[in-house]
């Protein structure tokens, strides 16, 4: 039976903290969503994922999901309910016979969750993940205990919960024709459309992130993790130079630098993004970045950089290999870089894959000597550590 997941991201993740929503925050390297968007698309038995995001977080998504083969994200309601009801409504199209629906905040949901949930679908129409209750528990109105609850009939649930596609489309529009949008699981939706609902077992590590407590726990486990299971470290190092030309600016790390001149070259000439490029290359052995793209292909002319990089952490990723840091020195007299530098950085983790605290941007002069010291040029140079498995 074909199975398609719903990955729920429309909230605004406000209680995280930081200038995004949670959901695209990084941990290990990453964006929240794009951890668990990989589950479901590397679960053999998942053949579709679509994701729900937030009213105006359509570039996020694009710049958290870059090279993933995913359909055109549906924009969420006023509330999760309305979110996964609209999720579900994208599928009408394809009509799998059953369907996952998971909190995109929930980054570590093993393909075993998502297995145990799909195998109990076999016995009836509505599965939830779940763990038993291990605490005495307390029944407490307005914090005065009035009894001791049966904790032996009690779950605490999770995501992803799974339905036959039909009968939780029904439920979710009974709903919503009927007003009744309170719910705050689909779990919650199939009861009321009368669907008995079963509980598999869960993960204690399928935990959903709330605060910005919660994110930097996982950042440090995941990085934690990502290195002890990389324990090969290698330096690679790369140097670029570009001569000016005239134009109204130049392109550093991917970023627009208004100028009277840019810098000359076949493709957008960012200098120290090649220098990052070819300090990737070197630190796994790879030939540089003039042999993978050569100036004499057509192709190539005005390409922006970021699919040189890509290039090189592609071919680090094909090794199991992560970045664990970037430095880089650019050397001009004008224009002015410190500015730019946190744009820089901003511009560069996601394609690095790492947090913008794990790269080093640094700018100096030659104090006008040789030909970047008269401005006919600038030079980068960059140093990439990488860690790779034995």
């Amino acid at each position: 039976m074909s199975v398609a997941a719903v990955i729920v991201a429309g909230g605004s993740g406000l209680r995280a903290g930081g200038e995004i929503p949670k959901q695209y925050q990084l941990i290990g390297g990453k964006p929240v969503i794009r951890w668990t968007l990989e589950a479901f698309l590397s679960h053999p038995d998942v053949s579709h994922v679509q994701a729900v995001i937030g009213q105006g977080h359509e570039d996020l998504f694009a710049e958290a999901t870059q090279g993933m083969e995913l359909p055109k994200a549906v924009t969420g309601g006023a509330n999760r309910q309305d979110s996964c009801r609209l999720g579900v409504e994208a599928l009408a199209g394809i009509k799998p016979h059953r369907v996952l629906i998971h909190d995109a905040a929930r980054p570590f949901i093993s393909h075993q969750v998502i297995s145990n949930v799909i195998s109990e679908l076999d016995r009836g129409d509505a599965v939830i993940p779940g763990l038993p209750v291990a605490d005495t528990m307390k029944f407490a109105p307005g914090g005065v205990i009035e009894r001791t609850v049966d904790r032996g009939s009690m779950w605490f649930v999770q995501t992803p919960q799974g339905f036959t596609f039909d009968k939780i489309l029904e439920a979710h529009r009974r709903a919503a024709r009927e007003g009744r949008m309170g719910f705050t699981d689909d779990a919650a939706v199939a009861e009321f459309a009368g669907m008995p609902v079963r509980i598999t077992a869960g993960d204690q590590a399928n935990r959903k992130l709330t605060t910005s407590h919660d994110v930097r726990t996982a950042d440090s486990e995941v990085s934690a993790r990502l290195f002890v299971e990389r324990p090969d470290v290698r330096n690679g190092q790369g140097i670029d130079f570009h001569v000016f030309e005239p134009g109204d600016g130049v392109t550093l790390c991917g970023v627009k630098i208004p100028h009277t001149e840019k810098l000359k070259g076949h493709s957008d000439a960012d200098v120290a993004m090649h220098a990052l490029t070819d300090a990737i290359l070197g630190a796994i052995g790879e030939a540089d970045i003039g042999m993978h793209f050569p100036p004499s292909d057509p192709k190539w002319k005005g390409a922006p950089s970021s699919i040189f990089l890509l290039k090189a952490v592609e071919l680090l990723g094909a090794r199991k290999g992560i970045i664990a840091n970037a430095d880089i020195t650019i050397l001009a007299e004008a224009p002015r870089i410190g500015p730019h530098i946190a744009a820089m950085k901003a511009m560069l983790a996601p394609l690095l894959q790492v947090a913008p605290e794990r790269i080093g941007i640094k700018a100096t002069t030659t104090e006008e000597m040789g030909a970047i010291g008269r401005k006919e040029g600038i030079a980068a140079f960059a140093v990439a550590t990488v860690r790779l498995p034995l």
